[in-house]
């Protein structure tokens, strides 16, 4: 087994590698996991270890304590560069050429469901609870999720959910398409570990060109979701972003 947990995470991001999967741990759990510029940049250079490293063949995210990820951290004022790290990460993700698996538990609302929303599977726990509370705080949604939620849910559901900004459950994610499973709170962890070892079991190649294929398709318009967001970001002006994610 190789472990590294050096200083490119630090004690926000823990990384492990074994059995051909790389596991990245968002650790703040006395923040419920809220994402700031050192969990993203972490997160950034593990993934680009990831794409570089052949002994990695999936890519395994979770998170340590009572929740996966509550959104972004609104305890410090927001910058130009919070934006870009946020849609770097997603961008990475989707553009990773392996398998990316999210573990998913507790609160997961936000910029933290954006994020999960970029992973090619989603295991989650009953005890998970998703919201999108963006646009009842005037500011807008990140991620690329303008393209990823309707590819999942559709149109119409994708305006609901971020309109109305609802508190929904991972049976209803289940049932409209953003979670792949559901499964006892006890059984996240061993059974997101075994589907990402039969991920990484996976011919490297096939699986390369089935993300590839599947995504060039399915989001084809990726990166055009990624852009008008920002543009959306920059007409709202940055007093609105100070509101984001709240919880």
């Amino acid at each position: 087994m190789a472990v590294h947990n050096g200083s490119m995470t630090g004690s926000t991001l823990l990384t492990d590698v074994n059995d051909g999967v790389m596991t990245l741990t968002l650790n703040r759990p006395d923040k419920l996991n809220a994402i700031d510029n050192r969990i993203a940049e972490a997160l950034l250079e593990a993934i680009e270890i990831a794409a570089a490293d052949d002994a990695v063949r999936a890519l395994r995210v979770r998170g340590n304590g009572r929740a996966f990820c509550a959104g972004r951290d609104l305890s410090e004022a927001p910058t130009e560069r919070d934006l870009v790290l946020v849609q770097a990460v997603a961008s990475s993700l989707v553009r990773l050429d392996k398998p990316v698996l999210f573990a998913v538990h507790g609160w997961t609302i936000g910029a933290g469901l954006e994020w999960m929303l970029d992973a090619d599977i989603v295991v989650a726990a009953s005890s998970s609870r998703f919201k999108l509370p963006e646009a009842s705080l005037g500011v807008f949604v990140t991620g690329g999720l303008s393209a990823t939620l309707s590819a999942c849910a559709g149109l119409s559901r994708a305006k609901a959910l971020t309109l109305l900004g609802d508190e929904f459950t991972p049976e209803e994610a289940c049932a409209w398409g953003l979670v792949w499973r559901v499964v006892g709170a006890e059984d996240l962890e061993d059974v997101s570990v075994r589907m990402a070892r039969q991920l990484a079991c996976l011919d490297p190649l096939v699986a390369r060109n089935f993300k590839k294929v599947f995504n060039a398709l399915g989001l084809a318009r990726f990166d055009e979701a990624i852009r008008l967001e920002n543009q959306a970001h920059a007409r709202l002006g940055p007093d609105a972003a100070t509101q984001a994610d709240g919880h």
